[in-house]
């Protein structure tokens, strides 16, 4: 019996969810590779390329840990609900943080 590879299918939009949900407090590191990456002597185009992809990377590979974890936890349609919950709620968080220091 040959070998296949495993569907992937159901954990897509959890992946995608949480990726986006944990974007915002990834960013701490990213500006840290950012400021690194300034201060170096690479050029701005390959910069902002290393920067992307790097970002991405990050995203994604704590959008496949917590989807896998939780998926295995709790199976993946709820893994997928929890990251939609956090994708709005990170969403909602950062809505109320920019009307708060715009004063409304």
């Amino acid at each position: 019996m040959p070998l296949t590879s495993p569907d992937w299918s159901p954990f897509l939009p959890g992946i995608a969810l949480w990726a986006l949900a944990l974007y915002l407090p990834l960013s701490g590191p990213l500006g840290r590779l950012e400021e690194a990456l300034a201060s170096g002597s690479l050029p701005s185009t390959f910069q902002q390329v290393v920067l992307v992809i790097s970002s991405l990377l990050l995203a994604l590979a704590i959008g496949v840990l917590a989807d896998l974890g939780l998926s295995w936890a709790l199976g993946p349609d709820w893994a997928s609900s929890l990251g939609l919950i956090a994708a709005g709620w990170g969403l909602f968080t950062a809505l109320a943080s920019r009307a708060r220091e715009d004063g409304e």
